[in-house]
């Protein structure tokens, strides 16, 4: 096998993995969402237990993540659009990101929604290890994982969805 051949080859298997693990990382939930505790950028403390009865995403992001950044505003426009239904969003920034940023972003964009740090990388964790932003997370209104996303959701398929759990008892 000539030196092109096993590049191509490692490329193929690379594909192939990398394929297979956002397939694997996109699949319907089912599980039960980890009870975390949290504390928002206004200093109020939490737990995603305390969150029952609604439907939430859980976005995983960072500052510095264009896609994170992009996406934001159909994250703001879907929170706002079935928030009065029992629909609530929790950002959640990654440990990375220096907490000066993480504020300025929220401020700036007036985000409408409880913002979290994950300092220590422990939510992260909770949710099966998240290290690809944007990574999103919709729960349903007992604590099940419905669906998670690996990059930007389809916000149209996304809304169908959403509007479906919040139909449900």
């Amino acid at each position: 096998m000539n030196p092109a051949k096993y590049v191509a080859a490692a490329i193929l298997a690379l594909a192939v993995g990398v394929g297979g693990y956002l397939t694997f990382e996109t699949m319907n939930g089912g599980a039960q969402a980890p009870n975390v505790a949290y504390t928002l950028l206004d200093g109020s403390r939490s737990t995603t237990d305390q969150l029952r009865g609604k439907v939430v995403l859980v976005n995983f992001w960072a500052t510095d993540c264009t896609t994170c950044v992009k996406e934001m505003p159909n994250i703001v426009a879907t929170h706002e659009k079935y928030k009065a239904r029992g629909y609530e969003t929790l950002a959640v920034a990654m440990s990375y990101d220096p907490p000066a940023y993480v504020i300025n972003f929220a401020e700036t964009r007036k985000l409408p929604f409880g913002v979290a740090i994950d300092n220590t990388g422990a939510i992260a964790k909770s949710f099966g290890e998240v290290r690809l932003t944007p990574t999103s997370v919709l729960i349903d209104k007992h604590g099940q994982i419905v669906k998670r996303y690996v990059g930007e959701p389809d916000f149209v398929a996304l809304h169908r969805l959403v509007e479906k759990l919040l139909a449900e008892t």
